[in-house]
């Protein structure tokens, strides 16, 4: 049998978190966003241990986060909706999952037409 060494292909994966509609409104600084993540995110169990593996980017508003290594996106959600309610914000932003590498963070649509309803 011939001797097959398989090797891991280095996958980079990107995900993007855009911030567009509350920093037009000047409601979330992206910079501190990412400064946030770039505090927060584990690698090996420990905060602040990126390395080369994981690298935060802003660009505009955005938030890029590139990953050498195996990364979850749920985990960038689970970290946005912690800033949102350290900041205060979680009453009127949510995240949502706007393609497969990306999440938006859009406002809660609130219905006004309720006094109408009830007539």
């Amino acid at each position: 049998m011939p001797n097959k060494s398989k090797k891991a292909k280095k996958v980079q994966k990107k995900f993007v978190l855009d911030c567009t509609h509350p920093a037009e409104d000047k409601i979330l600084d992206p910079s501190e966003f990412a400064t946030y993540l770039n505090e927060k995110i584990k690698v090996g169990g420990k905060t602040g241990n990126l390395g080369t593996n994981v690298s935060i980017q802003k660009e505009g508003f955005k938030v890029n986060v590139l990953s050498d290594i195996p990364f979850s996106k749920r985990y960038l959600k689970y970290l946005t909706k912690k800033y949102l309610k350290k900041q205060n914000l979680r009453d009127w932003l949510r995240v949502v999952a706007s393609s497969p590498t990306t999440y938006e963070l859009r406002y809660f649509q609130i219905n006004q037409d309720e006094d109408d309803a009830e007539d």
